[in-house]
């Protein structure tokens, strides 16, 4: 790991450089002005680099924080690997993959996996703010083995919800196939059964308080909405949960959060 450390800190003022485009997600535009997106991008990569981070969970804002439920601030979350970069004009360089899953353009109620650059990641943000979680030692280089296997894309299940069950395997969204992935890792499985009973005895959701017309109108209205996979409770995976259940365990480094002007511990 300090050997890492060394060559990271060597290459930062080498890092591929960051533009911002209109973004990878069907279901967001850009709202910030680009150069904003790409300076905020590349002070996150950096900022990753710097601590030596490998493989980082990092979640953005992507929707206005007023209209988000209670216990929820961040709308997506992508695992950000750090690589060989390959630019357009044939020149490479060092920096951050983004391993997202993004709702499939024309269709909300389907999504694919995408690979873009972190000014992509940020690209359709509502505000400038991200959550990171930079896993332990041992457990980045387990990230890393499965993002590199097929388990990785065999964890996907392309029918979206955005308030999924991550105890079920009925819909899934972005942040329960980050979990997924998370628990292949932690207990060395690509067992869909297994991991599911994993997340069932070991993960506690954040909990979704929904009025009776939401639950009642949401699915008719956009069936990427749908509660069809939840009982009386409604919970869901979210970039905070995925933090508890971290931290709970120990299985990170650091938790925090970053803007253009701060770094603070994440509060939960």
């Amino acid at each position: 790991m300090r050997r890492f450390i060394a060559s990271v800190l060597i290459a930062l003022s080498t890092l591929a450089p960051v533009t911002a485009t209109a973004g990878s997600s069907a279901a967001t535009n850009p709202v910030l002005p680009a150069a904003d997106v790409a300076s905020f991008a590349n002070k996150v990569q950096r900022d990753l680099a710097g601590r030596g981070a490998r493989v980082a969970i990092v979640s953005r804002v992507g929707r206005d924080p007023a209209v988000l439920p209670n216990g929820i601030n961040y709308t997506h979350v992508a695992f950000w690997v750090y690589s060989r970069i390959t630019l357009e004009d044939g020149t490479t360089g060092q920096g951050y993959r983004v391993y997202n899953l993004y709702q499939r353009d024309g269709d909300l109620t389907h999504s694919d996996l995408v690979q873009d650059s972190p000014g992509d990641f940020f690209a359709g943000a509502h505000s400038l703010d991200a959550g990171v979680i930079i896993p332990d030692p041992r457990l980045q280089r387990k990230l890393l083995d499965v993002i590199a296997s097929p388990t990785y894309a065999a964890l996907h299940n392309a029918r979206y919800s955005v308030l999924a069950n991550p105890r079920t395997g009925q819909f899934q969204n972005c942040t329960e196939h980050t979990l997924d992935v998370l628990m292949a890792a932690l207990y060395d499985t690509d067992d869909p059964q297994q991991i599911k009973a994993n997340i069932g005895a070991y993960f506690a959701p954040q909990p979704v308080q929904l009025n009776g017309l939401q639950r009642l109108f949401a699915p008719a209205a956009s069936q990427a909405l749908t509660t069809a996979d939840h009982g009386a409770n409604v919970g869901t995976a979210t970039f905070g949960s995925i933090a508890r259940f971290m931290q709970a365990n120990g299985l990170e480094d650091e938790v925090y959060r970053i803007t253009p002007t701060q770094v603070v511990r994440f509060a939960n």
